[in-house]
């Protein structure tokens, strides 16, 4: 069935491009953006070729998402653990957490211009929130059997912490970093549209003014395959995770 949608799609594609519907220069058959896509890989548009864009927007994303993760974890954790903390940050995470990532965009080209801090800024308000509320609701709904057995038996805070609760919430943990990675990386298209110099994002704007369609969808198959690998590695990281948990309880 999976083959059958794919056929599909590919034939309808094929023959409104075959049949004139659209110019071939607004819908290009599928053959030629496979041929442009290769091509981009050994000569430049733009600058840089298909993979170095790529590398170029990877290494913004890598840095953007390890700065969620980093930052968002530990203070959803201790957010639901610590009462007092979740009053003190809870009514500005609401509000900051409910404005897209696009929103920022003018902050970021004010701030840092074409600069690599920009894209940081943006893919970091984007995959920060999902860090910070998969990690809350993790810490927040550990069985509390397991909890009290621990100050039973005297363990100290600091072993319950990463001895219980991060054990505990780890399915959480990983879910939100899956919906953060994506949504991180959305963030990184969007970001490049604007505040960039270089990656896929900025491909896909000179290739939209160059009125070339077949850049721009080389592009953005590109994009989704990282997409595609990133949330692959993600979810070989949570069967991991899961297979050790466990383990751990033994």
């Amino acid at each position: 069935m999976s083959l059958a949608g794919l056929l599909t799609f590919f034939g309808a594609w094929w023959i409104a491009a075959a049949t004139g519907l659209a110019p071939p220069q607004f819908l290009p058959t599928p053959l030629a953006v496979a041929e442009k896509f290769i091509q981009l890989l050994h000569e430049p548009f733009a600058g840089y070729t298909l993979q170095q864009h790529l590398w170029s927007s990877l290494l913004r994303y890598l840095m953007g998402f390890g700065l969620a993760a980093v930052i968002g974890l530990p203070l959803g954790l201790l957010m639901g653990w610590f009462r007092w903390l979740d009053y003190i940050v809870a009514p500005l995470f609401e509000v900051i957490r409910f404005i897209a990532p696009i929103a920022w965009v003018p902050f970021a080209a004010l701030w840092f211009g074409t600069g690599i801090g920009g894209p940081i800024l943006i893919i970091f308000t984007g995959a920060f929130p999902p860090c910070v509320v998969n990690a809350y609701r993790g810490a927040k709904y550990v069985d509390n059997t397991l909890l009290e057995a621990a100050r039973m038996l005297g363990v100290p805070t600091r072993m319950i912490l990463f001895e219980v609760l991060l054990p505990a919430a780890t399915p959480s943990i990983i879910a939100g970093l899956r919906v953060s990675a994506g949504l991180g990386w959305m963030s990184l298209v969007g970001a490049e549209l604007i505040v960039a110099s270089s990656g896929i994002g900025y491909m896909l704007v000179k290739g939209q003014s160059s009125i070339n369609t077949a850049i721009v969808m080389s592009g953005m198959i590109a994009i989704g395959m990282v997409g595609g690998a990133i949330d692959l590695v993600l979810r070989k990281i949570e069967t991991l995770a899961m297979r050790n948990r466990p383990r751990a309880h033994r």
